[in-house]
């Protein structure tokens, strides 16, 4: 399966290729300019010698993470599979940081702006999400007596907060080092949009500053 994968929720801007028999990868960075993008994309494509129309798939983070980011990495994405007819995959930022048989319970953690996470918990109870600061994420998501918590993502700003908490903390590496390598592997098994119209992003938490609309 011919898959091309992007991402922009994490860590910048960064693209990835299975063409079938090898795996093309462009990581990006936080200092990248995501206008990089489409180029990065036109290059991995013209070194496997493919054409858009030529994929099975396109996939795309859908975030949590940065929101501009998200933006523009899911509006390339839908324009892609518009103009190509490509079927268009939106993978979670969650999916993507949580290692493969990850052990439970398990915190996948997306950095925001500053101060602010988005995080997923999944336990044999089920799964939780919340979004604000590290802080009141914590309070919502581990609520219950202290005990051992695996955690994924971006984690600089919570280890310290959850092992003041009482909970011994156990930190996992993410599922790839690039996010759209992760973003490939899981696409291969995730049933395409029905339209890339109705492939919905996840902001997580609003950014800082709203413009009122103009009357």
């Amino acid at each position: 399966m011919k898959i091309l994968a992007l991402d922009a929720a994490l860590d910048g801007f960064s693209a990835a290729l299975d063409d079938g028999t090898r795996l093309l990868v462009a990581p990006g960075g936080r200092q990248d300019a995501l206008e990089r993008g489409l180029a990065r994309i036109e290059d991995l494509l013209g070194e496997a010698r493919l054409r858009l129309r030529d994929l099975d798939r396109i996939a795309v983070g859908l975030g949590p993470g940065s929101f501009t980011g998200v933006r523009i990495a899911v509006a390339y994405a839908k324009s892609l599979a518009y103009g190509s007819g490509v079927p268009l995959v939106g993978v979670s930022s969650y999916d993507a940081l949580e290692p493969e048989n990850a052990p439970l319970p398990l915190l996948a953690v997306v950095q925001g702006r500053r101060g602010v996470i988005c995080a997923r918990r999944r336990d044999t109870a089920g799964v939780a999400t919340a979004c604000g600061a590290v802080r009141e994420v914590l309070d919502r998501l581990l609520c219950d007596p202290p005990g051992v918590v695996h955690v994924t993502g971006n984690t600089e700003d919570v280890l310290s907060e959850i092992a003041e908490r009482g909970w011994t903390v156990r930190a996992l590496r993410p599922r790839a080092d690039v996010p759209a390598v992760a973003i490939i592997q899981l696409a291969r098994t995730r049933e395409p949009s029905p339209t890339p119209h109705a492939l919905a992003p996840d902001y997580g938490e609003a950014p800082a500053v709203t413009r009122p609309r103009s009357t």
